[in-house]
């Protein structure tokens, strides 16, 4: 929940008690008018404040990452002024696509890290983009090395990998490097009560 809702991949989450990582929870929450997606992450985050007593700071330190910028032939994704998105920026679409509408660059770097978790190197934003975007995205998933690419769906064995699908489509580059990452450094969570 914590990644989700502060846009963070759970390998920058720090600390805590064992049982964050093994116990579950339903949560039902109703918003009391429409909101825009980011609105509905920050009640979701005061939420995680009253209900479980989440505490925390946040610490930079340098180490590998996945710089993201512009590609030199320049940017395919679309600009999208639109207005507020309501729904899931991005969304699986058939033979191994996504479809993103209205994407923030902010979800964008998130959502790429959430792919790349394979790798430890989370997403910066270099871009020095503001906007938000559409995009068609296909890419054969990252698969573990014993695992043959032969193994997946005849439609997805010949597509590029992420970092080619991200150049070539949506004029992005995915580059290695050393920079700020960022930790989410838990001070205390509590179970929360039955209501």
């Amino acid at each position: 929940m914590m990644s989700l809702m502060y846009k963070v991949p759970m390998r920058q989450i720090l600390g805590g008690p064992d049982w964050i990582n093994t116990d579950r929870f339903d949560i039902e929450a109703r918003a009391d008018h429409p909101s825009s997606v980011d609105d509905l992450h920050v009640m979701f985050q005061n939420l995680l404040a009253d209900r479980f007593n989440l505490r925390f700071h946040k610490e930079v330190k340098e180490g590998p990452v996945y710089a993201l910028t512009v590609e030199k032939s320049g940017l395919k994704m679309k600009a999208n002024g639109s207005g507020q998105a309501f729904g899931v920026p991005i969304v699986p679409a058939p033979g191994g696509g996504f479809t993103g509408t209205r994407v923030p660059m902010q979800y964008l770097i998130w959502w790429l890290g959430q792919q790349l978790q394979n790798d430890g190197r989370p997403v910066v934003d270099q871009t020095g983009l503001g906007q938000s975007y559409d995009f068609t995205l296909k890419f054969a998933p990252q698969l573990p090395p014993n695992i043959s690419r032969d193994n997946l769906p005849p439609e997805m064995q010949n597509l590029p990998s992420i970092f080619d699908a991200v150049k070539q489509q949506l004029g992005l580059k995915l580059e290695p490097q050393r920079g700020p990452v960022e930790y989410y450094v838990i001070e205390n969570v509590d179970k929360p009560s039955a209501n």
